[in-house]
């Protein structure tokens, strides 16, 4: 047995010198880079996970910014005594309502004015041609019909089809994704303190303080996010609003109607969507002063939706919401291109929010906090703004 006895470091000099040719500092990064793999590792798995069950996890994470905004109007609406039951329902009525009400003063004042629209659309199509006909391009009427015609027939029947099972299903996914949002919302609501001790209790006995006063910490710094949000969609409205007012947009031929108003209303709804409803509602905007006013103001209307646009991304963005989530603007920046890139509107949508509460409940775990505090303070966990 003595043969398979293992020697320590000091009665193998093999051994010792082994380990003593080994530098400290490669000691260090090799300690540092299984850890880091470890963590990698498991960033990895939730990711597939979160991909594998995007549809529930989507609707479930939405549920959850809602809830952030409409928590503290329930609580309020309780502190006032009234039911749980009815202020939860008043808040979610109330929700749809101005939402529902938005959209449709939209729908209503662009139908108003539709024949105007569709007259100006028709004789700036004829501009158009008539531009396209001239130097540099030279492209007559017959050759323009032409191009038209081969687009057109260039989508063959299967590809109409197959788009059309596409539109379907994509409908069906967000009908049930609608419908996943808000039972989640009414259930957070009602239960959501319930709940989130449900989650707390999985963990072992000794780190669920650590785990409660980081949830809280997360869920401060989510409430102030969606307001920062809301703030930020109010000045992309009121900027783009405001150039289209300048410009002066309006429906002369149906008695000076304003289109300021479902420009500047769609901007806001749209900047809740990242990328997508930016780009949507600036193109509306710059197709409408196009329409009515022509070329010039159409491309000054493009130079005031960009400069907004800028704004919001290089100044809002950053400043404003790193500053009210305690999260460096640089990390605002990089972290909304790494969630677009990654998980596309999603993945833009939800990157802030990610980063800035992941960052919060890792820095309130690593304070030491909790140790002496059950609940965190605001000023512990978000900036004052």
């Amino acid at each position: 047995m003595a043969l398979f006895k293992r020697k320590s470091p000091a009665t193998n000099p093999a051994l010792a010198t082994t380990g003593e040719a080994i530098p400290e500092g490669v000691k260090l990064a090799g300690a540092w880079a299984w850890r880091l793999l470890a963590i990698a590792a498991v960033l990895v798995v939730i990711g597939l996970l979160i991909i594998v069950l995007r549809e529930i996890i989507v609707p479930f994470m939405v549920a959850i910014l809602i809830s952030a905004l409409l928590v503290p109007v329930v609580n309020w609406l309780v502190r006032h005594r009234w039911p749980k039951a009815l202020a939860v329902l008043v808040a979610l009525v109330a929700t749809l309502v101005v939402v529902a009400g938005l959209i449709t003063l939209i729908v209503a004042q662009v139908r108003s004015g539709y024949p105007d629209l569709q007259a100006r659309s028709l004789v700036a199509f004829e501009q158009f041609k008539t531009f396209l006909a001239g130097e540099p391009f030279f492209i007559d009427s017959k050759q323009l019909q032409d191009y038209i015609d081969q687009t057109l027939a260039s989508v063959d029947n299967g590809t109409i089809w197959s788009g059309a099972v596409t539109v379907s299903t994509t409908a069906g996914h967000f009908l049930v994704g609608l419908l996943l949002t808000i039972f989640a919302t009414i259930f957070i609501l009602i239960d959501g303190k319930g709940i989130w001790n449900w989650i707390v209790r999985i963990f072992p006995r000794r780190a669920r303080p650590a785990i409660d006063g980081s949830g809280k910490a997360g869920w401060l710094t989510l409430t102030t996010f969606v307001k920062v949000q809301i703030f930020v969609a109010f000045v992309d409205a009121v900027g783009i609003g405001l150039g289209a007012f300048i410009l002066g947009l309006f429906y002369r031929d149906q008695g000076g109607f304003p289109l300021v108003i479902p420009i500047a209303i769609a901007v806001f709804l749209g900047s809740f969507i990242p990328v997508v409803g930016a780009v949507v509602t600036g193109i509306f905007a710059v197709f409408v002063a196009l329409v009515f006013l022509g070329p010039v103001p159409a491309i000054i209307m493009l130079g005031i939706v960009l400069l907004v646009q800028q704004v919001e991304g290089h100044i809002l963005q950053p400043l404003v919401m790193g500053s009210a989530v305690k999260v460096h603007p640089l990390a605002v920046v990089f972290a909304v291109a790494a969630g677009s890139g990654i998980a596309g509107i999603v993945g833009a949508l939800f990157a802030v929010p990610v980063v800035a509460v992941a960052n919060v409940m890792v820095t309130y775990i690593a304070s030491g906090k909790w140790r002496t505090q059950s609940r965190p303070l605001k000023k512990d966990v978000v900036s004052q703004v």
